[in-house]
């Protein structure tokens, strides 16, 4: 076979960056045999070159001029993990100008900015491509964009942060409060010094506007999708959550639906009998739904230096086998319709409503008539007696508009028999 040696810039050396050279390296006796070239490192961008030279073989491919990469037409392929909006956003874009290819794990980026990214790949006809950027190791945005192409997809959802699965997880199995969870997480290095973008579930917001575009073929940005994330959660909503034959998770749903695109991330009353139920720890998983297919689930790391790092090299290797039987540019933007995105408000849901009463006669059958007088009917109801002449009252809602159920909140929230709506939490399924 003939030998083709096909250059690389990897802008970054962080976790991720390290996770990337690291494969690369590993691959190296393989290449030719499995791509008909071989791809080889010729620069890597970082901010320290003192710190960066401990990490690699050979220090002369390290750079802290972006010129030196983007003016180099030797380079035919940039991998993206800096991360951040700035100034990852302005190289892709330079590299796509000079007809480079690209490789990026950026959520953030793509989630606000694919649609200008993918359109200047597309005049360029270079390809952009981002596995990475959603679920870390587990490969989703190839199977939406590729092997289920042949499918009109109405569902994607699943368990796609790794930081509050492993809190809710330790909630559900040790009794553990969310303070303590978090705690345990920060120790253990799942969650960052900052948890906000992961326990307000931010970082799966990102992550499901990218699938919701890819699946739907219309464009979902980050700021369609309505976030909510696990901080009120509390072990006794998983408890009572249990009785009723159900787990808690942080969800992202996305629905395209005959009145527009559904895109949400919040916690959610899932069976335990459904296959995300048993999805632990730190673990992502996905679950598609299409006209042909049926259901299928995507499992695996989410997260994590090597993890990513394959679905990044997966990416370059894509790449690499199209320059070298010259196909590059063929899967460009797959958005071509313009579907509208629904309000929270006009959701249908069901609702998992926790509340502190007067433990005294007719307090449920009041609750009952404020929930039916709004179009909400009971599928499920517990009642405990507590101290100080207060009960509790734990109730599950059939499917109903959101904002009908918020009309019932407003209600509750004036009537002198009930003392506190401790939780509300919204239930997977029709």
């Amino acid at each position: 076979m003939e030998k083709k040696t096909i250059q690389v810039a990897l802008l970054g050396l962080g976790t991720v960056g390290t996770g990337v050279y690291k494969v690369l390296q590993n691959q190296r006796e393989e290449m030719l045999s499995k791509l008909g070239a071989e791809v080889e490192i010729k620069k890597i961008l970082v901010r320290n070159l003192e710190k960066a030279a401990k990490k690699v073989e050979d220090d002369a491919v390290l750079t802290n001029r972006w010129e030196d990469i983007v003016h180099d037409d030797d380079i035919s392929i940039v991998i993206e993990v800096m991360g951040g909006m700035e100034p990852a956003r302005t190289y892709i874009m330079e590299a796509l100008t000079a007809g480079k290819h690209v490789v990026t794990a950026n959520k953030d980026l793509i989630a606000v900015d694919g649609k200008e990214l993918l359109d200047m790949a597309g005049t360029h006809h270079s390809d952009l491509l981002f596995e990475a950027a959603v679920a870390g190791g587990i490969p989703i945005i190839r199977p939406l964009k590729q092997c289920l192409a042949g499918n009109h997809i109405t569902e994607v959802m699943g368990i796609i942060n790794g930081t509050t699965n492993f809190i809710l997880t330790k909630m559900t199995e040790e009794g553990m409060e969310f303070e303590e969870a978090l705690a345990l997480a920060t120790e253990l290095g799942y969650a960052e010094a900052d948890p906000t973008a992961d326990i307000e579930g931010y970082d799966a917001g990102r992550k499901l506007a990218i699938m919701a575009s890819i699946a739907f073929n219309s464009r979902v940005t980050f700021d369609d999708v309505y976030t909510e994330g696990i901080a009120k959660i509390t072990a006794k909503d998983i408890k009572y959550a249990r009785e009723m034959g159900c787990d808690i998770k942080l969800l992202g749903v996305a629905r395209n639906t005959d009145t527009g695109i559904e895109v949400r991330v919040h916690p959610m009353l899932i069976p335990s009998a459904h296959p995300l139920a048993s999805v632990k720890d730190a673990f992502n998983a996905v679950f598609v739904h299409g006209d042909a297919v049926g259901d299928t689930m995507f499992y695996g790391s989410g997260a994590g230096e090597m993890p990513t790092a394959s679905a990044i090299v997966g990416d370059v290797f894509d790449i690499a086998r199209n320059i070298r039987y010259q196909c590059s540019g063929r899967i460009s933007c797959t958005c071509y319709k313009e579907l509208p995105i629904k309000q929270i408000g006009d959701i249908r849901s069901r609702y998992f409503l926790r509340m502190q009463v007067d433990d005294k006669p007719g307090v449920l059958a009041s609750v009952a008539s404020v929930l039916a007088n709004n179009s909400v009917s009971i599928a499920q109801v517990i009642q405990k007696a507590k101290s100080s002449e207060a009960a509790e009252i734990v109730v599950i809602t059939d499917s109903v508009e959101e904002r009908h159920f918020n009309d019932s909140l407003a209600i509750f929230q004036g009537m002198s028999v009930i003392r506190k709506i401790s939780s509300v939490i919204r239930v997977y399924g029709e």
